[in-house]
């Protein structure tokens, strides 16, 4: 890692693939609709490509713009999440030395925010399950922002809800539309290998670095 002389004062963090390890459970959940209930034949692979932004605009791209009301992706939406939640409760756990991480990133006193596309409906079900919420300053969800990632408005209001300017806040992603959205909002990035390999994040140069958990040495250059 690189960090280049940078001292950041904010930590910004995705939810899903980024705190937790959930990602495959909402391609399984939002595999399902499509295809079983929806009838529309998608492999995984293809479900997967699609897993950034709000579950509107994933049900949008993949079906079209005139084929839901709101109410009907509203619905579809809550669905989802409940299919998610009841796979994945089980499982619910904070990826390798996160906890360690927060705790210390606190004591420095860092202002610490998520950012992520998740409705608040499954950002409650994570901090209020893990007993997190204690350490964030700021909560940005889909329900906040008008355009989603890669636009940079949900790491902006991130920033602006901490107090920082964005070039003094780090965001960990695990998605490349969410280091694009960190690009586009001129925020370096640290990005966690848990949903996509490292090859397909090659466009982006505001990358310091790939870890697999928040136990990495790497980390200890950020206090």
């Amino acid at each position: 890692m690189n960090m280049l002389n940078f001292a950041p004062t904010g930590f910004i963090f995705d939810l899903n693939g980024t705190m937790i390890n959930d990602m495959e459970y909402h391609t399984r959940a939002w595999h399902a609709i499509i295809n079983v209930d929806l009838n529309k034949e998608l492999s995984y692979e293809a479900v997967k490509q699609e897993m950034y932004g709000k579950n509107q605009e994933v049900l949008e791209r993949v079906f079209g713009k005139e084929r839901f009301t709101r109410a009907e992706m509203d619905d579809l939406s809550l669905d989802k999440e409940k299919r998610y939640q009841e796979a994945y409760r089980p499982e619910l756990a904070l990826i390798a030395g996160l906890d360690k991480f927060l705790a210390q990133a606190k004591q420095k006193e860092i202002g610490m925010a998520i950012g992520s596309a998740a409705i608040n409906f499954n950002i409650d079900f994570v901090l209020d399950g893990l007993h997190i919420r204690h350490y964030f300053n700021a909560i940005v969800s889909a329900d906040d922002v008008v355009a989603s990632k890669p636009d940079p408005e949900t790491f902006l209001k991130c920033a602006e809800k901490l107090g920082l300017s964005p070039s003094a806040c780090i965001v960990f992603e695990d998605a490349p539309k969410g280091v694009e959205s960190a690009l586009n909002a001129g925020m370096k990035c640290i990005v966690l290998t848990t949903t996509h390999d490292v090859h397909e994040f090659s466009a982006y140069p505001n990358i310091l670095g790939f870890i697999k958990d928040y136990n990495d040495p790497i980390l200890k250059e950020l206090f």
